[in-house]
């Protein structure tokens, strides 16, 4: 699953650079000209990180960064702001609006790239398109395989994004709503017991390796993925 980037900028020729260089990347880009525009793209798909300028005309992005942290949808959404301001003052406001990096202006593309991977490498690990390893087994995002002791498993799209997820995040332990919302997107409406269904896919994917039981039952809570002891 393409990683998905908003990037809200009012200036169209700098829109049009970060576009096509995020792109270039292997990135999926969602463009805005307003924190209005941005919040309508909101509704309809939660990318996986915003490119949030700070100076935009009527609402600036450091308003709209605070709103979207007081959401509880987009509260863990990652966000990197956009700046021309290099006071310090500027930056502590930034950073109180709690925006996970801050980048001034002007940039260059290999920079935005680097800053961009490490803040999904933090705060959304499985987005980050680097491969993901737990025990034995390893997931490369790449070219779309997983191994268990070095041999292929195969799996179905659904349960290689739900093992990415788990990949991502050892020993954490999800709801099936929390795995609705990040596995399947926030915007799709299925039964919560659907979950079971994959995740009974998946056990059967690992049991021929001997790691079915990786993935764990939490009773009365949701399922983990704990490393082999």
């Amino acid at each position: 699953m393409t990683p998905v980037i908003l990037a809200v900028e009012d200036e169209p020729a700098i829109l049009e650079l970060l576009k096509v260089n995020l792109v270039d990347a292997g990135y999926e880009v969602l463009t805005a000209l307003d924190a209005e525009s941005a919040e309508q793209q909101l509704k309809d798909v939660l990318p996986d990180l915003v490119l949030l300028d700070w100076m935009l005309p009527g609402r600036t992005g450091l308003d709209w960064a605070r709103t979207l942290r007081a959401n509880a949808r987009t509260r863990e959404l990652p966000i990197i702001m956009l700046t021309a301001r290099a006071d310090e003052a500027d930056k502590v406001a930034g950073l109180e609006a709690w925006v996970d990096d801050y980048v001034t202006k002007p940039f260059s593309p290999r920079e935005l790239k680097a800053r961009i991977k490490a803040v999904l490498r933090r705060r959304a690990p499985e987005a980050a398109q680097e491969p993901l390893e737990v025990g034995p087994l390893k997931l490369d995002p790449g070219t779309h395989r997983v191994t268990a002791h070095g041999a292929a498993v195969a799996l179905g799209p659904t349960e290689f994004r739900l093992l990415r997820f788990f990949l991502a995040r050892p020993e954490r332990v999800h709801t099936r709503m929390q795995l609705l919302d990040q596995v399947w997107g926030d915007h799709v409406y299925i039964e919560e017991r659907t979950v079971d269904v994959h995740i009974r896919r998946l056990r059967l994917a690992l049991e021929p390796f001997g790691h079915a039981g990786m993935i764990e039952t939490v009773r009365g809570t949701g399922y983990r993925l704990a490393a082999p002891r």
